[in-house]
């Protein structure tokens, strides 16, 4: 990778391969600050809906919107922002990211309105999207190889104990503050992550071929109709809705395939989802975060509405997960840069599927100390699975097409959760009494076929 000088605020440090050990950590938290208030305002606002309803005097039903824009905001872009990294260098679509993302969080502290706030969140997870869709390709820059692991463990890390603490962060501040903080807070994280990032993040080598406004277009439409068939579904919607946002994604996707049929660096990468160990990779992601996504939505109601524990209990019994991810990650990502990928990840995700099975499986009346340690074996396998996906992810693409390889690390990352959320719902639509056992179910089987699939790499690589 060519050299630059460091002159002014656009330049920035060598690239050879990954940056010196004081410009690495600097610029790795200027990353992690976007990855986490990225993550974090996936989920932050849920607590917070009942208040911003009531207070902006919209119906709750309407007030959904907060939420669902800014996920569908993300998954419609984040392939898009990552060929567009490939093309114009991966530091210039970050910081455009943590730039949009800062002002657009200003533009939802300030919202007067139902109207105004959902216009700011979709910008905000535009911004998001801009961010996530290029963060893994961007650590390849950072970390030398063969420290890569490490990095992609501090990544999963950042990642899983976001969005794990994101209710109880958005609870803590709601304690003292109106809803707007919880969007006002990240303005000045915003802006130090996007000013050391102009200082630190380094260049990457550009793609010669241009971007394509039509595929982008294609793209967005079928993965937005696509999400709004999730939500839709969820909810229960009527099969007319349903069917026409099924037809329309069908439709999209299909003049999406036509359309980069020939191109050498498709936006949707089926060039990459050809390679067994790349395709492995999407199939164990998406399969894990869905069973990440039911656990994550039917756990607070098993543990409120089955096991009669209070709100405040529920929110504890929740920990242990979240802690045992920040110790794990770390660990699996370091050890990812020695072992198989496949065969870590395959660990991880058994355990995962074990801790799933335990919670079905508890007795009627289990104590503290009986649901804790099943959510820490639960917390333990998600840990485990992460870094060594991220390997496996980059690993299996090559190095000029690692921003699409970094997109789809974050695409199939959304679609799994909001897969699993869809379903808890059509669980409880079962049973009003049962569905929250029934999601758990299908969360176990979820990270159980997610771990066949992980080994299933293992058998990639030798062939």
């Amino acid at each position: 990778m060519s050299r630059e000088t460091t002159t002014g605020a656009e330049s920035v440090l060598p690239t050879a391969d990954g940056l010196p050990e004081n410009a690495r950590r600097l610029a790795v938290f200027s990353l992690a600050i976007g990855v986490a208030m990225a993550s974090l305002d996936t989920a932050i606002a849920n607590v917070a809906l009942p208040a911003i309803a009531e207070q902006l005097n919209t119906t709750p039903a309407s007030s959904v919107w907060i939420i669902n824009v800014y996920q569908l905001a993300m998954v419609a872009t984040l392939l898009p922002f990552a060929a567009l990294g490939e093309i114009i260098c991966y530091r210039r679509v970050l910081l455009f990211g943590l730039l949009l993302f800062t002002i657009a969080s200003l533009g939802c502290a300030l919202a007067w309105s139902l109207p105004s706030l959902v216009t700011a969140r979709l910008l905000q997870g535009v911004g998001a999207s801009a961010v996530m869709g290029v963060n893994t390709a961007m650590l390849k820059a950072i970390y030398p190889t063969k420290m890569l692991g490490r990095g992609y463990g501090t990544n999963a890390l950042v990642v899983a104990v976001a969005f794990a603490i994101g209710p109880t962060m958005s609870s803590l501040i709601l304690s003292v503050a109106s809803w707007p903080w919880l969007f006002a807070i990240n303005v000045p994280l915003g802006l130090v992550a996007f000013f050391l990032g102009r200082k630190v993040l380094p260049a990457t080598h550009r793609a010669t071929h241009k971007f394509d406004g039509l595929t982008a277009l294609y793209n967005v439409v079928a993965f937005s109709l696509l999400i709004l068939l999730f939500g839709d579904a969820a909810h229960q919607a009527n099969v007319t809705t349903l069917l026409l946002e099924l037809v329309g994604a069908a439709l999209f996707f299909a003049l999406l395939l036509h359309r980069q049929a020939d191109h050498k660096a498709p936006m949707l990468p089926i060039d990459l989802l050809r390679r067994p160990m790349f395709a492995l990779s999407v199939v164990t992601s998406v399969c894990t975060f869905a069973a990440q996504g039911l656990a994550f939505v039917a756990l607070p109601f098993y543990f409120f509405s089955t096991l009669g524990r209070s709100p405040v209990e529920t929110g504890f019994l929740m920990t242990p997960w979240a802690v045992m991810v920040a110790i794990m990650a770390p660990i699996a990502g370091r050890l990812s840069d020695h072992y198989s990928p496949g065969a870590l990840g395959g660990i991880g995700l058994a355990i995962l599927a074990a801790g799933l099975l335990a919670l079905v499986l508890m007795p009627d009346a289990p104590s503290t100390i009986n649901i804790s340690w099943r959510m820490a074996m639960c917390g333990v396998g998600f840990g485990f699975f992460q870094a060594p996906n991220l390997k496996g992810f980059m690993g299996s693409a090559p190095p000029q097409r690692a921003g699409s390889a970094s997109g789809m690390v974050a695409t199939s990352r959304l679609i799994g959760q909001s897969t699993g959320a869809a379903l808890v719902a059509y669980c409880f639509m079962l049973s009003s009494e049962h569905g929250a056992i029934f999601a758990l179910w299908a969360a176990a089987a979820f990270a159980g076929a997610a771990s066949v699939a992980s080994f299933g790499r293992v058998v990639a690589v030798r062939t």
